[in-house]
């Protein structure tokens, strides 16, 4: 049994819109696990850089995810029962 080609590149976009955050996550923990330099101290500024050029991915990211998503595909039915807002009105 296979599905649409429609249908199954929906249900992936769906997986990865779902995933996003835990891709997000394990990005920004990251620099925890970064050796540290040869001084006592913590160089913080690429760890910053970092952490902005990661979280403007993750929002193009989802922007492209979205757009994907809100695309209307083969299986969509815009309005699969005409009658159903009547009903619930009267």
């Amino acid at each position: 049994m296979f599905l649409q080609p429609a249908s199954y590149r929906r249900r992936r976009r769906r997986d990865a819109a779902r995933f996003l955050p835990v891709v997000g996550l394990f990005l920004f923990l990251l620099p925890v696990l970064w050796a540290p330099q040869d001084t006592p101290r913590r160089d913080t500024a690429p760890d910053g850089i970092y952490l902005f050029v990661v979280w403007g991915l993750l929002i193009a990211a989802a922007l492209m995810i979205s757009r994907a998503l809100a695309l209307p595909g083969e299986d969509d039915d815009p309005d699969p029962d005409p009658g159903a807002d009547q009903d619930l009105r009267s």
